[in-house]
């Protein structure tokens, strides 16, 4: 973890209270904690560093990755083929990160993109913002996210059919900037920052992943900055009872709260309408965005992800 991060955290167990980390270091190189730990000087709870990575998930007992597949290595190729497939020059690769990328404007001062899987968007947010962070409750997307970063590549066996697998790398190519990401784990409904940090918060499809996504809005809104600042949500809006009891859904029901569809209820959330987000966004434009995700050669799941742009 860089060094400088440290000024931006707050412990994610004292929201919203803004609870300072302490940092032990037990091993360093250059501008990196590579071995140790962050304490809350206000609840005492630690959060460890191993081989450069924090773990900022104050409740990682209850993660949804937890026993649902998604620390698996077919969960692990599927994510990393759906955001470098057109590394591989894959003809059935989608260009959804980079059409999501386009709808963001450069900006002085940092990113955060919130549900980052394996890291693609936080490399195309690096030629628009200072510095960006990806953030993500799965150990296993960051690490890979992480190794992508650190060593320029990363080898996935993708599966072809039942047992056959192709082996394949990934590399990043060396127009790409590196310089400026950093990846951690933690959680969207708690993030593990300091209130008005980040110029550019951005959630890609993780909304109806969440067992409270309205706190995760809240959230992104609360570690945005009040003034000078831009917002990219998009979600398929799968709605599902396995992820999150229907009374905590933003859209996909009839009955209140936030009946109707998904886009329109966060559309209205952003720009104030419920009175819920303290600081409201003005809204630049809504549109979909097809991604496609990867289980095999033969199957392929194609994704309409419709996103609201706004800023303030």
């Amino acid at each position: 973890m860089k060094d400088f991060l440290l000024q931006m955290l707050a412990c994610p167990a004292c929201l919203p209270a803004h609870s300072f980390l302490k940092a032990t270091v037990r091993r360093h190189h250059e501008n990196d904690i590579l071995e140790g730990d962050l304490r809350c000087e206000t609840c005492g709870q630690c959060y460890p560093i191993h081989d450069g990575l924090a773990f900022l998930d104050p409740f990682p007992a209850r993660s949804p990755h937890r026993g649902n597949g998604y620390e698996s290595p077919k969960a692990l190729a599927s994510y990393l083929w759906s955001h470098f497939g057109d590394l591989l020059a894959d003809p059935e690769a989608s260009a959804a990160y980079r059409k999501w990328a386009n709808l963001v404007a450069p900006d002085e001062g940092p990113a955060l993109d919130i549900g980052s899987a394996v890291g693609r968007f936080t490399f195309e947010l690096a030629d628009k913002c200072d510095f960006v962070i990806g953030i993500d409750k799965s150990a296993s997307f960051i690490r890979a996210a992480r190794e992508m970063l650190k060593q320029g590549s990363k080898t996935v066996f993708l599966p072809e059919e039942g047992l056959l697998n192709r082996e394949v790398t990934l590399r990043i190519p060396e127009t790409w900037r590196r310089d400026n990401i950093e990846f951690v784990v933690g959680d969207a409904q708690a993030l593990p920052f300091r209130s008005e940090t980040f110029a550019c918060v951005a959630s890609l499809n993780i909304v109806d992943k969440l067992p409270r996504p309205l706190q995760h809005l809240a959230e992104m809104n609360r570690v945005a900055r009040h003034g000078q600042a831009q917002a990219l949500v998009s979600d398929p809006f799968s709605w599902s009872q396995e992820v999150a009891e229907e009374r905590h859904w933003l859209g996909g029901k009839t009955s209140q709260p936030f009946a109707g569809r998904g886009l329109d209820n966060i559309t209205a959330l952003l720009r104030g309408d419920h009175r819920v987000l303290p600081t409201a966004w003005q809204i630049e434009n809504r549109g979909h965005v097809w991604w496609k995700i990867r289980t095999h050669a033969n199957h392929f799941e194609l994704i309409r992800s419709c996103y609201v742009k706004a800023r303030r």
